[in-house]
């Protein structure tokens, strides 16, 4: 919800790249209670009702299973896309090209189509897709999907020519991705079947409070695509299209700084600053006056209720002070 990439908040810009393919009311959102309303506020076209708010956190592939059975229901036919909020995607028109390749294959079979980006790194904060053989045009069959590598794998991966990262952004019909819920995910499935029977009546907010908390705490690619893929490449029907529209993921401060700087430049989001002596930090205090002096590699990111201090390398782990936070039951930071 915050303005990282121009004057549009990052969710604002996930859908008007995405509204030229398909009309507001085809899209759903789903968030927690905390964000809500303010994506109601930032997003007045997207219909109230299908912004969905989860009463506890259980990762991708609860969230998304939901969508896909609550979908099922409504048109059996649709087409799902799954497209995170926190995405840069430089050269829209090629994006949606491919996206529309993508609702094709999906929606020609029960096939399921993965967005992999060509690495030009080797990037361990991502997770890989080993492609295999070429098959219906710009697409490959997947052979397997890797979890975030450490360091030697990902100089591996990133040197053997067949191996993409994995964009987060999914094609699939939602009855196929419910089907295969139903089938890797068996304890789970039941739970969304009766949250989704209950979307639109009375009882639906009740249905979800009681039965969202028992689903499975996982993510989509390991709940489905990893046990997916281990059918074999050609019985999969799991497919990769290689993709090249200037895509960068802003999921840590540190992606975000390296979409921004160059050369190890520092990048001061502020009211008015300077450096001295200092390199590779990125402040985010945009109602202050930032100096940064003789300091390398940090992030500062002011908000009105918090402060964090970490470094680039350590910028992932900002997700760890969130479950503490949660565990603590700390919901004002005063």
């Amino acid at each position: 919800m915050l303005a990282l990439d121009g004057d549009s908040t990052m969710i604002q810009q996930t859908v008007a790249r995405l509204l030229p393919l398909t009309p507001a009311e085809r899209f759903w959102i789903i968030t927690n209670s905390d964000l809500r309303d303010g994506i109601a506020r930032q997003l007045p076209k997207i219909n109230k009702k299908q912004i969905i708010a989860e009463p506890a956190a259980r990762n991708t592939a609860p969230a998304i299973g939901l969508a896909a059975f609550i979908l099922e229901r409504l048109d059996p036919i649709a087409v799902l896309g799954l497209f995170p909020s926190d995405h840069v995607i430089a050269k829209e028109k090629e994006f949606r090209r491919v996206v529309q390749q993508a609702v094709k294959l999906a929606a020609a079979g029960e096939n399921m189509v993965v967005m992999g980006i060509e690495p030009h790194r080797p990037e361990t904060g991502y997770g890989y897709i080993e492609a295999g053989i070429r098959s219906q045009g710009e697409f490959l069959h997947v052979r397997r999907f890797t979890e975030k590598p450490n360091a030697e794998k990902a100089e591996e991966f990133a040197a053997a020519g067949n191996y993409y990262w994995n964009s987060g952004m999914f094609i699939w019909g939602a009855r196929t991705l419910a089907n295969a819920v139903r089938e890797h995910m068996p304890d789970t499935a039941p739970h969304l079947q009766k949250i989704a029977d209950a979307y639109g009546t009375r009882a639906f907010e009740k249905t979800f409070a009681r039965f969202y908390p028992k689903c499975e705490n996982i993510s989509v690619d390991y709940a489905i695509l990893e046990p997916r893929s281990a059918k074999g490449e050609r019985a999969s029907n799991l497919f990769c299209i290689p993709a090249n529209y200037g895509w960068n993921d802003l999921g840590s401060w540190a992606a975000l700084y390296e979409h921004r700087a160059r050369d190890g430049e520092n990048v001061l989001y502020a009211a008015a600053g300077f450096a001295l002596n200092a390199t590779g930090n990125y402040v985010h205090s945009p109602k202050k006056f930032v100096a940064a002096v003789g300091v390398d590699d940090l992030v500062v990111v002011e908000t009105d209720d918090a402060l964090l201090i970490t470094t680039r390398e350590h910028s992932q782990d900002v997700g760890k002070i969130v479950k503490y936070l949660d565990e603590k039951k700390l919901n004002k930071l005063t």
